[in-house]
């Protein structure tokens, strides 16, 4: 593995997203002198938080899996997870909306999910999804060890026992010819590989390796942490600063400063100079390479599809839904290919609906919900379109009739606030094509093929976050927080 070879006694962390937060907590446990430096001023990147009208809304992930890799962190500096979250195990962890009419609870409880699916589906199915959950498990067994939770420096470094093992699962077959040994019935086949757009990717497209979402999602659990979302990266960054870790927020670099192939300083916008013995770069990867001197680097990455995100404060109360609802259109293949494939916006959506509110009273004022809805769309490269304000609110509008259509009665009406989010939004925070997503998981873009956590040339310089190994998603980034630290400590 590829380390720092230089004493690396101070580091400096740009960025106080989840990966920088990680990798922070992972190098203060290991002795280093860490400075965190912050454009905003809080921490979380992504998962920030927008405050409202007494409502609080998350702006990032709102689907929370796998504590134990938040626990990890924390243990670095010899802290327990309980201590700073207090994470609420959500059953069902989805409902899923079928245009049939019908539903189906997602429950992490293997009895009560083959309850579940027998009862909607017939038994052939229920018993399809006791086989998929022992072959999900299995492979993030597989997979975690050797191909997730490691740094790969080449191809050769998957050269295991375990990819043997992996072969032998089926795992690098296409993922819905997968999902297909297991389930019949359309309904299922959906809630177990929608996923697949997480890692930017219909499922027809995407390896079966990326199951493991579906694991974590479906058969581990979801949970969601008392106060929302970002209480998780205020956890974070608490037991950080409890430890040592110095933050600045409000404090823009604009600059890393280099001499002899080595990163020596840091430059802000208000024009200091930090000296550092490495530099650990948390923005988006074409946001890093903008703070570096040269040319970036010349290989084209294919970005994820990005999101509309609408925020919604509300007083309308809906008793058919559950904390996070995905509701299928009738379309399948035809989304994907509008999305992915056409640059189109889809017909047909399919759409998260989560109502946090509903579990967390909280983030609403008395009597009040909040909604977060998501739609896939189109990244700005697939479709260059100039998501103004105004076409923002218009198709926010369309999103809503939709959802009308299917059940929110007069959600329209019930409007308290409203925020909408485009893929220009999140072109202006800095992630590639607009996409919250990163960099998709084409196999070309995964593993060992995906941008490593090291410059080519600066020895000192180190990358952590979603557009770098192992990938997209609150579990992978804060793995790599961990690998990026293991760079910096050798």
């Amino acid at each position: 593995m590829r380390t720092i070879s230089n004493p690396t006694s101070r580091v400096i962390v740009v960025g106080a997203g989840l990966g920088g937060l990680s990798c922070a907590l992972h190098l203060a446990g290991a002795g280093r002198e860490v400075t965190v430096l912050e454009r905003h001023s809080q921490p979380g990147g992504r998962a920030g938080l927008l405050a409202l009208d007494g409502y609080r809304f998350d702006t990032g992930p709102t689907v929370l899996t796998a504590p134990e890799l938040i626990a990890e962190p924390l243990h670095a500096v010899g802290e327990e997870l309980h201590d700073w979250l207090d994470l609420v195990r959500l059953e069902p962890a989805y409902r899923a909306h079928y245009p049939d009419g019908s539903t189906l609870d997602v429950s992490a409880d293997r009895q009560a999910m083959w309850d579940n699916i027998r009862t909607v589906c017939g038994r052939q199915e229920a018993d399809g999804y006791l086989r998929f959950a022992d072959w999900a498990q299995h492979l993030w067994q597989l997979e975690r060890k050797d191909f997730i939770d490691r740094n790969l420096d080449g191809p050769r470094d998957l050269m295991t026992m375990n990819l043997l093992r992996l072969l032998g699962t089926g795992a690098f077959r296409p993922l819905s010819h997968k999902i297909g040994e297991f389930f019949r019935d359309a309904r299922t086949q959906r809630i177990f590989s929608f996923q697949a757009l997480y890692a930017g990717l219909a499922p027809r497209d995407a390896l079966a390796i990326y199951a493991v979402i579906a694991y974590l999602d479906t058969v581990a659990g979801v949970f969601h942490p008392r106060g929302g979302m970002h209480q998780l990266p205020v956890a974070l960054a608490g037991a950080a600063e409890k430890h040592g870790v110095t933050f600045r927020y409000d404090t823009t670099v604009t600059a890393v400063e280099t001499r002899g192939g080595r990163a020596v300083a840091v430059q802000t916008l208000d024009g200091e100079r930090i000296t550092a013995d490495a530099v650990v770069l948390n923005p988006d990867l074409p946001s890093a390479y903008d703070l570096l001197p040269g040319p970036p680097p010349k290989r084209k990455l294919k970005a994820s599809p990005s999101c509309v995100v609408i925020h919604l404060g509300s007083t309308a109360t809906y008793s058919k839904i559950a904390h996070h609802n995905i509701h299928f259109g009738q379309a399948w293949e035809r989304t994907f290919d509008e999305v992915i494939e056409r640059g189109e916006l889809m017909s047909d959506p399919s759409l998260l609906v989560t109502n946090p509110s509903r579990t967390d009273p909280t983030l609403a004022p008395e009597g009040r919900q909040s909604y977060y809805i998501l739609a896939p769309v189109p990244n700005l490269r697939a479709a260059p379109v100039t998501w103004s304000p105004q076409l923002g609110r218009r198709y926010a509008g369309e999103i809503l009739a939709t959802l009308e259509h299917r059940g929110y009665l007069d959600l329209g009406a019930s409007i308290d606030v409203s925020h909408v989010v485009t893929p220009a939004d999140w072109a202006r925070q800095g992630h590639l094509a607009g996409s919250p997503f990163s960099a998709a998981h084409t196999f070309r873009q995964t593993g060992p093929f995906r941008p490593g956590n090291t410059h080519p040339n600066l020895s000192n310089v180190v990358f952590v976050g979603s557009g770098t190994q192992p990938g997209v998603g609150v579990p992978m980034v804060l793995i790599s927080g961990k690998l990026a630290a293991a760079r910096v400590t050798g």
